[in-house]
């Protein structure tokens, strides 16, 4: 199992120096973006898609510095109700999966996306309860939308063997295990988890269990390592779908934490054990999003305890059992 950072949380550093300090980190490996929320000011599609020397340049980039690439990076809504949007980050998706395919990386990682709640709104909704009955209406119109959507990007994705791993996420479609599951149901084995534990955990989720109804399918494609830490008070007062800005932390329910700041050492072990037990072997890579330490002492925190957690050997054959 690698350790690895996904560079957005450094990205106003040049690519070479980015992968020097990463690599002087200890890091085995990084996820790049190249579009969408995530920026892509380390791997721009305009540079390098369909562009070898670039590509090959990369490669030398990355065998400099010893890393791989254990994903690319492109998260947006193709479920966006308004065209000019949805088509950019359908651009943006098949884009990268393309890109993936030509720089030999398995997995491109993304969102769901979420549609508008009927064919003539232009916002989209996210629905999180059933009643009354036209938000379960609503909520059926949204899977059909995304049903036609994922089946032809989940074709156009095995065409070019890469794995498309979407990150269940608040505000979109898909922002829990059951609801990956049925978009993975609905298309291919191509669609699975970019697993990231902090938007489930304030969800009430129990982490290892999730973990294990998806590994246990074999739908974990990616590992997002990123920490969540609840407010009791606050949560306790308003619950957690909470709409305070994340910069106004004192006032909010929860928080994006560094790696050991929500959960504690013993926690990601327990995490990074069942992993095993699904036999997931990849990344886990950092995203930093912790506003109240600095990206580069929050990846250096979170990298000193997942290097720590994570196993670097496989098993061996059990004696003691025979």
């Amino acid at each position: 199992m690698d350790v690895g950072v996904l560079t957005t949380a450094i990205s106003d550093e040049p690519i070479e120096d980015a992968f020097a300090y990463l690599s002087a980190q200890g890091v085995d490996t990084v996820e790049l973006a190249c579009g969408g929320f995530v920026g892509d000011d380390h791997l721009p599609q305009a540079k390098y898609l369909d562009d070898p020397d670039a590509q090959a340049e990369l490669q030398g980039l990355l065998e400099e510095h010893e890393l791989s690439v254990s994903a690319l990076a492109t998260h947006n809504n193709p479920l966006h109700p308004v065209d000019d949007r949805s088509q950019e980050a359908d651009r943006e998706l098949r884009g990268a999966i393309r890109l993936a395919s030509q720089l030999g990386v398995d997995t491109v990682t993304t969102f769901s996306g979420l549609p508008a709640g009927g064919p003539n709104d232009k916002v989209p909704n996210w629905i999180t309860a059933p009643w009354p009955d036209e938000h379960r209406e609503a909520h059926e119109y949204q899977w059909t939308v995304a049903e036609e959507y994922w089946t032809e990007v989940a074709v156009f994705a095995d065409d070019h063997d890469v794995n498309v791993a979407i990150e269940m996420h608040p505000n979109m479609l898909v922002y829990e295990p059951h609801g990956l599951l049925r978009l993975r149901e609905l298309t291919n084995d191509r669609i699975g988890a970019n697993f990231d534990p902090s938007h489930l955990l304030w969800q009430g989720i129990t982490i290892t269990d999730a973990i294990r109804l998806l590994g246990d399918r074999d739908a974990i494609h990616h590992v997002h390592a990123k920490d969540t830490k609840i407010d009791e008070h606050n949560a306790r007062e308003k619950g957690v779908l909470d709409t305070v800005p994340y910069t106004d932390e004192s006032e909010r329910s929860w928080l994006f934490r560094s790696i050991g700041y929500g959960h504690g050492e013993e926690f990601w072990k327990d995490v990074v054990s069942t992993l095993r037990l699904v036999d997931y072997d990849g990344a886990l890579s950092i995203e930093h999003e912790d506003s109240l330490t600095s990206a580069r002492e929050g990846l250096e925190k979170g990298i000193d305890v997942l290097s720590r957690a994570v196993f670097e050997s496989t098993p061996d054959s059990a004696y003691w059992a025979e």
